[in-house]
């Protein structure tokens, strides 16, 4: 079976050429393996990473760079897709990692029948020090980064949603292209699209994959923030692709301010009650998720690293749902892209 793999990078030069060296290292065939890189018009190094990789890899049956100059994700997704002419669609993120039996075990699954596939994707860090791996403990606990089963689930079973995941080329056939309007929650859309179109999800827990985690706060406060923005804007487009998980720092949020609100002109006890609650878990949970950790002392910053995550996300998912009717106005109309 021929694969597409498709990655879409932004500013990603180092990370990539990394990613790069793994997929020569695939024990697939390598000539039933097209590449297709597309740059999201950086300002670093990034497309000079992936014509080096063109002019040079000689085994992949086709190696293309492509431009995507409106820069957001959905966009080059589609941009690969309509290069594409594969009969399996695996695309990764460019800040990744790959074991050399990657695309193979994804080829096995699709070839026995399944339709979407994938694995675990681990977080890791790039560098070995107690503030990198205090952060990545915040990154993986579920208190922190949700309850997705592509991270943590170890039987194999149907799932919602799927990261760096394997697509048999008639699901995007069926349901048509990714949404150009969505910069952040494109998977989300598409996944329940294709779960409304009948599509089941497998995770194979022996498919691994490796996300280098981001190496700040203030990067992680980000990716909250825009994560929590984009899904209130997405409610506008498709506000069934979330579940209830989704929006529980946004409950937060609204109870912070609701009773903040209430302690000047009322009484300060609810929300005295809500911070103690909610540092009681939070504190239950830094324990929990440090059991197995050898102690550092950063460690113990993890319930106020925590609490920002919370308060970024809940806070971006609130800004959203008030930019909603505005956003709606200037993007009405939408038509997925026909995938051949």
């Amino acid at each position: 079976m021929k694969v597409s793999f498709i990655v879409v990078a932004y500013n990603a030069g180092n990370k990539l050429e990394n990613l790069l060296k793994d997929l020569e290292k695939q024990d697939y065939n390598h000539n039933d393996i097209e590449i297709i890189l597309v740059d999201s018009n950086s300002s670093d190094n990034t497309k000079d990473v992936m014509m080096k990789f063109k002019n040079s890899s000689k085994s992949f049956s086709k190696v293309s760079v492509l431009d995507n100059p409106k820069k957001i994700l959905p966009c080059g997704w589609n941009i690969a897709l309509a290069e594409s002419s594969g009969d399996i669609i695996l695309r990764v993120d460019a800040h990744s990692s790959l074991p050399i039996d990657f695309i193979s075990k994804n080829v096995k699954r699709i070839a026995l029948g399944e339709k979407v596939v994938g694995g675990h994707r681990i977080s890791i860090i790039d560098e070995d020090n107690a503030w990198q791996k205090t952060l990545l403990i915040a990154e993986k606990s579920i208190f922190g980064s949700g309850i997705a089963s592509y991270r943590r689930q170890e039987t194999e079973e149907y799932v919602s949603t799927l990261a760096h995941a394997a697509y048999s080329r008639e699901t995007f056939k069926k349901v048509g292209g990714y949404d150009e309007r969505l910069a952040r929650t494109e998977d989300n859309e598409m996944h329940y699209r294709m779960k409304e179109a009948g599509y089941k999800f497998l995770l194979d827990p022996t498919i691994k994959s490796y996300h280098h985690a981001r190496n700040g706060l203030s990067k992680m406060m980000k990716q909250k923030y825009l994560n929590g923005y984009w899904i209130g804007l997405t409610m506008g487009v498709s506000p069934k692709c979330f579940s209830i998980y989704h929006f529980v720092p946004l409950l937060f949020v609204l109870a912070l301010i609701i009773t903040t609100i209430g302690a000047f002109v009322i009484s300060p006890i609810p929300l005295v009650l809500l911070l103690a609650v909610y540092f009681t878990f939070n504190i239950v949970n830094t324990i929990f998720s440090t059991l197995k950790e050898k102690k550092h002392f950063s460690y113990l910053l993890l319930p106020i690293i925590f609490f920002l995550l919370h308060i970024s996300y809940g806070w971006g998912t609130l800004y959203g749902l008030i930019k909603l009717p505005f956003w709606i106005r200037k993007n009405k109309n939408f038509n997925y892209p026909i995938i051949k």
